[in-house]
């Protein structure tokens, strides 16, 4: 079996468990596939190591583009897309998302590294301390140029580290009072918007550093994301599925654990 094959696979099993937590937690599964899709590419000796974060944060954005939209669906299916209020945030995210994935092919390596393990960290402890009933009353969502701004600056910083967008939006949305499930739901639609328009950029800036035959499309590498795409389109709906019936407050801290691990090993490269 050639190395290629072996690294589909891998990027298979990858796309199986980001694609549930898509679901289950309205979130693109950047978080959990930048550093894992790192490993692997490192392990495979893909690019040098110097290069690998950001084809990883790239080829993340780009599966999140397939992973929220089946995701998405389910929860709209279910009723959990406040679409009187999506358009909104989804002109925010869409705008932060484009502008970050120039800015971000111009950055340092290393800083890239830094911004994603310290939003991690203070996602994480976000996700630990809340629970799935963490609705702030007192706190009314603002008016439509204000949420957009707000939205502007998640999108960016989400397509900046390679997320769809939903562990950002969701604590978010839950802070101005939108119910938790309408929350996850939001930002799966979102995330599509985020992955769509990082995904441009990137590979619009990267178009200069690698080319097609190498299995290149700009920073997105090919082969990976076929393999995560072609588990997480099929995973994503059990995810929103289980929003019904699991205790999403238990799994959230359980994955800020998860979210704390990836981080260090991250850092420590």
């Amino acid at each position: 079996m050639s190395e290629l094959v072996v690294l589909i696979l891998y990027c298979a099993l990858l796309g199986s468990g980001v694609g549930f937590l898509a679901g289950l937690l309205g979130i693109g599964g950047g978080l959990v596939i930048v550093p894992v899709l790192s490993g692997i590419l490192l392990h495979f000796g893909v690019l040098p190591p110097e290069q690998v974060v950001i084809a990883a944060i790239a080829t993340s954005l780009a599966s999140i583009l397939f992973t929220s939209t089946s995701s998405a669906l389910a929860h709209h299916k279910n009723g959990n897309v406040p679409w009187e209020l999506a358009p909104w945030v989804m002109a925010g995210v869409a705008l932060g998302a484009l502008i970050s994935g120039f800015i971000a092919a111009w950055l340092p390596e290393h800083l890239v590294r830094i911004v994603f393990v310290v939003t991690v960290v203070l996602i994480a402890i976000k996700m630990f301390v809340s629970s799935s009933s963490d609705i702030r009353q007192d706190h009314k969502i603002p008016n439509k140029a204000v949420l957009t701004i707000f939205t502007t600056i998640t999108g960016g910083l989400s397509a900046m580290i390679g997320i769809g967008g939903g562990a950002l939006l969701v604590p978010l949305l839950t802070f101005f009072s939108v119910d938790m499930k309408k929350a996850i739901g939001c930002a799966s639609a979102c995330g599509i918007v985020i992955a769509l328009f990082g995904t441009i950029g990137y590979v619009s800036s990267g178009s200069t550093y690698f080319n097609l035959v190498d299995g290149f499309a700009g920073f997105v590498y090919l082969p990976a994301l076929v393999g995560i795409i072609c588990t997480s389109w099929f995973t994503a709906p059990l995810g929103a599925k289980a929003t019904h019936y699991l205790p999403v407050s238990i799994i959230k801290k359980i994955f800020a654990i998860l979210l704390v691990v990836m981080a260090v090993k991250m850092m420590l490269g």
